[in-house]
């Protein structure tokens, strides 16, 4: 417990949009992972808006460093950080925002580069002294055996340093049974990270989308995964894809509202030097932003038709208030009609509510009980309800 990360981190990352590519000639130089790509997309950060709608962090993934230490140290690649990790920290954070990284608890990287195993205090006054803001740590490289050992050792390192440090750890994504139902790996994770990854990567298509969201579907408040979500430790689905190639203007709608209706970290991996106005409409909404931000942090999951392809999702927000998703997963025809009916949600609610539509951004009325929304294929309706009075439905 470290304090940190009391509303899901949000920012923008290396990985989903570019990889390990470290070819930074010809036609290479747009995107490879060098200290250019990463202060273009800072400033970028910082002008467009998105440090204004909640985005505060830049996080280098995997290929910064070298195969190998120097004295003990990691050290970034020369060729493509010639300034070094802690000048690159400072142009970061001249501009308003957070500066994040990767390493591997294991021996190696996913990509075969230096890990933290058996440097755990120095790689975390290193990151430290860099003055690095969140680490994510990945497992390619580590015994599952050893994972409930190294995980909260190297937590334990980074709360030494001082500095505070958001902690991001893939150890549940490594075990077979993802840490759910087994002595003590939530309960760890829970107290030694301040979020994790469960599952599969995303990668850039619909079909991983509704992969991650089918293992996130949870079906009531009591499931352990929901209830280990909360201020300072949250589950993490992986990147948002908004604004790549792989999804339609309906379904990037989609992953936005279902992540934060997940209360999930929002991390873009986009290029923000090119995005298109739709894909910074959808990220930059700040009436979705606000339900994955609610200081109540409770995970939303799915409440109605959940095996089928017409679903309704919701999650308790504080003050009373309820984020739901009318979801349509079909892929013939134009649409159908969802139904919510207030009384068959699992937890506090209205029997006459207030309907506001987060990504039309319009009040649709006063509703008694149920509220039906016409929702075309491969799309989502985000809606927020709040309470209402007999009153206010006359008039």
């Amino acid at each position: 417990d470290n304090g940190l990360a009391l509303t899901p981190p949000m920012g923008w990352m290396t990985w989903q949009r570019y990889r390990c590519e470290t070819n930074c000639s010809g036609a290479g130089a747009q995107r490879c992972i060098n200290e250019e790509l990463i202060k273009e997309m800072a400033d970028r950060m910082a002008k467009d808006g998105w440090l204004d709608a909640g985005y505060q962090y830049i996080n280098i993934d995997d290929c910064w460093m070298l195969p190998e230490r120097a004295e003990g140290r990691l050290v970034p690649d020369p060729q493509r950080f010639p300034s070094g990790m802690a000048a690159l920290g400072e142009y970061i954070h001249q501009r308003g925002l957070k500066f994040g990284t990767y390493g591997d608890i294991g021996s190696k990287t996913c990509q075969g580069l230096a890990g933290f195993h058996d440097h755990f205090e120095e790689d975390a006054q290193t990151l430290a002294d860099w003055k690095v803001d969140y680490i994510k740590v990945d497992g390619c490289n580590e015994n599952q055996e050893d994972m409930a050992r190294d995980y909260p050792a190297f937590g334990a390192a980074l709360n030494k340093t001082g500095r505070p440090i958001v902690y991001s750890c893939s150890w549940p994504a490594y075990m077979p049974h993802n840490c759910e139902k087994t002595d003590g790996c939530m309960k760890s994770l829970i107290q030694h990270c301040n979020l994790w990854r469960n599952f599969d990567d995303v990668a850039d298509s619909w079909d991983s989308v509704k992969s991650i969201t089918n293992f996130w579907k949870r079906l009531n408040s009591s499931d352990e995964m929901v209830q280990s979500a909360g201020p300072g430790h949250w589950n993490d689905p992986d990147m948002l894809l908004v604004g790549g190639f792989g999804l339609s203007v309906s379904e990037a709608q989609s992953q936005f509202a279902l992540w934060s209706l997940f209360a999930a970290p929002l991390f873009m991996s986009n290029d923000l030097r090119d995005i298109s106005q739709e894909a910074r409409d959808i990220l930059q909404n700040r009436e979705v932003i606000a339900v994955n931000q609610d200081p109540l942090g409770k995970q939303g999951f799915c409440v109605a038709g959940c095996d089928g392809n017409l679903r309704v999702w919701a999650r308790p927000l504080a003050g009373g208030d309820i984020a739901v998703i009318f979801q349509n997963l079909g892929f013939a025809g134009d649409g159908d009609s969802i139904t919510l009916t207030t009384s068959t949600l699992p937890f506090e609610t209205f029997r006459i509510f207030k309907a506001r539509d987060l990504f039309a951004k319009k009040d649709l009325g006063i509703f008694r009980e149920e509220l039906t929304l016409y929702v075309h294929v491969s799309s989502v309706r985000m809606i927020r309800i709040s309470g209402a009075t007999e009153q206010q439905m006359v008039v």
